[in-house]
């Protein structure tokens, strides 16, 4: 049983497919492109040469131009803050009066234990302050 060349690329475009999902990297989808344009080639004629350049060719240039567009485009997106980094830089509510020692705040809708993060500065009731800090379960605020 004698199979056709683009047969064998196609092969190995599914195989070069396999790793893409594993292990989400997108060189591999990016030569199994490449596969799949050497099995167009193969059918439509061409030599083992012709086919190997199209592979190499398709693959490198999808490589050196989807690939930059993709890393930028993944640098660009805001990076959104979670947990208690989330917290640093709002500004709260004091609750009952901080210094140094501690107090409370509303913070983020919940109530926060919190000391002045200068130990010399004293916050009253209904005063707005800014978190800068969390330290444990405190907001350390200014």
């Amino acid at each position: 049983m004698d199979i056709d060349a683009w047969v064998w690329w196609l092969i190995a475009a599914v195989g070069l497919g396999i790793p893409l999902v594993l292990t989400a990297m997108p060189e591999f989808g990016m030569f199994s492109v490449g596969a799949v344009a050497g099995a167009v080639t193969a059918g439509l004629g061409f030599g083992v040469v012709a086919q190997v350049v199209v592979f190499v060719a398709v693959s490198v240039a999808l490589v050196a131009v989807v690939r930059p567009i993709a890393a930028r485009h993944r640098d660009d997106r805001p990076q959104h803050a979670s947990g208690v980094d989330a917290l640093k830089g709002r500004q709260a509510t004091v609750l009952e009066r901080v210094d140094g020692a501690g107090g409370r705040v509303k913070l983020a809708g919940e109530v926060w234990s919190a000391r002045s993060y200068a130990p010399d500065q004293v916050f009253d009731v209904g005063e707005q302050v800014d978190v800068v800090d969390i330290d444990g379960a405190t907001a350390l605020v200014m």
